[in-house]
């Protein structure tokens, strides 16, 4: 029996399909910065899975067209083999992909995780007759399947031009299960930067199609900044698309090494591109990391002027209290017996007046950096929510990271959590003063000693990836606590989910305690962890 999950697919980027809710973000380009920029907006999307886990023999599942397609429809096969999943599907009514613009050659097959993982298991070649067949195989187990628009065929993202969805057919009959998911698509356009000029792809029935995705995947990993930013792969690509040029050019050149060779070039520009894409976001995190650092520093310059002020203005005063009394001495130097009482009357007034004013003053500052440090932790609660789920506590920031964000079972960091703790600790470096306790939990399935060996390796892992990123180790520490410390019921699998956690608590005086008198407003978009 099949087990259906309903999937919501929330995309960075535009999705052309029911827009749930929207929220876009525009990066400004600058004409002096050679770094890409692009437009990104956030929607939602629905669609269905299937578990073949417990499944024997084999079941079909239809496709059928988007809004963007409606005359596209296709079936699967899908029979489960020894560890893997065997999927034999044919499509009809497919366009050429090039009616989306001039960068898309292709069409990809993803299959996608309950998770929100896209897994591109082929590329979807379209024939004269507007048919494609493709046998492909994954190791996932429970999984729906989408069509995509792609400019190559060896792209890691869907792009949002989603053509095709997996349809649960009548005798495709199980348990409904309602299961939350996301991943990022790639916007129509995505691909090119803002203000990059992209001529269009003349095709030649001539060469094979495999030719013309190799120009396109060098020019997009140009585009994305890879000249400069990943210069080794980009130039490795750019070297074997001299010899695929040759070999196109030349008059016995043999279309099958072609083929290959354009495939090759096609992998090494999209590592290219991914290279560049991630040193990008690192030097963007860097540049803000810097930003405010020169923003603390200024204000701590402004505070030291405005104490250097006050105290010439409390000398100034003093000396014009003294000179006041010395003249006022000399001119009742005759009366001195009879004023005496009232000379000291008069400053005994004058200092519990100073009294009162100093009093109201330190209280005043007092007030002021209370203020300070909760409209502190007030942005940086909404800057690490943009990242990772967090909440405010008395214990101070919690910052959650599930476990999707490592490999199953195990402690290694996966690479979008290395992305969100290099955020996360771009960040953190700004304020030097804040400390960092690692905290890992799991849920009650296991052993004890390999749920608690699991938790402090995991918690230890984050810990020192984040010392690598240049956070102060001395301000850093871990502890694991096993199933000890569950924050949801161990008897569902959404409860169990809740508690494979590890959690950062970010505390330190330059923050104080929970926040209590702010308004904080709500963030736009809480990107949650892949």
């Amino acid at each position: 029996m099949f087990k259906i999950s309903s999937i919501t697919l929330a995309a960075v980027l535009t999705l052309c399909a029911t827009a749930q809710a929207q929220t876009q973000t525009q990066v400004p380009a600058d004409s002096g910065n050679p770094t890409p920029t692009y437009r990104i907006n956030v929607v939602s999307r629905t669609t269905r899975a299937v578990s073949y886990r417990h499944r024997s023999g084999a079941t079909k599942i239809n496709f059928q067209g988007t809004d963007l397609m409606p005359a596209a429809a296709g079936e699967a096969k899908v029979e489960s083999k020894r560890g893997t999943l065997a999927v034999e599907v044919e499509f009809s009514g497919l366009d050429k992909p090039t009616s989306f613009g001039n960068e898309y050659l292709t069409y990809v097959l993803w299959a996608i995780s309950p998770e929100g993982r896209p897994v591109n298991i082929g590329e979807v070649l379209v024939g004269d007759n507007h048919r494609s067949k493709l046998d492909v195989t994954t190791d996932l187990q429970a999984f729906a399947m989408i069509v995509t628009a792609e400019p190559y065929y060896a792209v890691r993202r869907p792009s949002n031009l989603v053509v095709l969805e997996n349809s649960i057919r009548s005798d495709t009959v199980g348990a409904t299960e309602a299961v939350d998911a996301k991943y990022e698509l790639i916007d129509r356009g995505g691909y090119i930067p803002t203000g990059y000029k992209f001529d269009p792809v003349i095709l030649n029935a001539k060469l094979p199609l495999e030719f013309f995705e190799a120009r396109n995947a060098l020019r997009i990993a140009q585009s994305s900044g890879a000249e400069r930013y990943a210069a080794p792969s980009y130039n490795k690509a750019v070297h074997q698309m001299n010899e695929a040029d040759a070999l196109a050019t030349g008059k016995h050149g043999n279309k099958k090494s072609l083929i290959s060779l354009s495939r090759e070039v096609v992998q090494t520009a999209e590592d290219a591109r991914e290279i560049a894409v991630k040193h990008i976001d690192e030097e963007r995190a860097e540049s803000e990391r810097r930003a405010g650092a020169g923003r603390e520093a200024s204000a701590k310059a402004r505070a030291n002027e405005a104490d250097r002020q006050n105290l010439n203005a409390q000398a100034a005063t003093a000396n014009a209290q003294a000179a006041a009394q010395q003249a006022a001495g000399a001119q009742a130097d005759a009366e001195r017996d009879r004023n005496d009482a009232q000379h000291k009357q008069h400053a005994a007034e004058a200092d519990s007046d100073r009294d009162r004013a100093a009093a109201a003053s330190s209280d005043a500052q007092l007030q002021k950096a209370l203020r300070e440090r909760e409209e502190l932790r007030a942005r940086l609660l909404q800057q690490f929510n943009l990242i990772l789920e967090t909440r405010d506590t008395a214990r101070g920031l919690v910052v959650n990271m599930s476990d999707v964000l490592f490999d199953s079972g195990k402690f290694t960091l996966r690479p979008v959590a290395r992305e969100k703790l290099s955020k996360i600790s771009g960040i953190v470096l700004a304020y030097p003063s804040l400390r960092l306790a690692v905290e890992g939990n799991t849920d009650s399935v296991g052993t004890e000693s390999f749920n608690q060996e699991l938790s402090e390796k995991r918690a230890e892992g984050v810990r020192s990836y984040l010392t690598q990123q240049g956070v102060p180790g001395t301000s850093t520490t871990a502890t694991g606590f096993g199933k000890t410390r569950p924050i949801a019921s161990n008897d569902t699998s959404e409860g169990r989910q809740q508690n494979r956690r590890v959690e950062l608590i970010v505390s330190g005086e330059v923050i104080g305690s929970k926040i209590v008198s702010l308004s904080i407003q709500p963030v736009a978009a809480i990107i949650s962890p892949q």
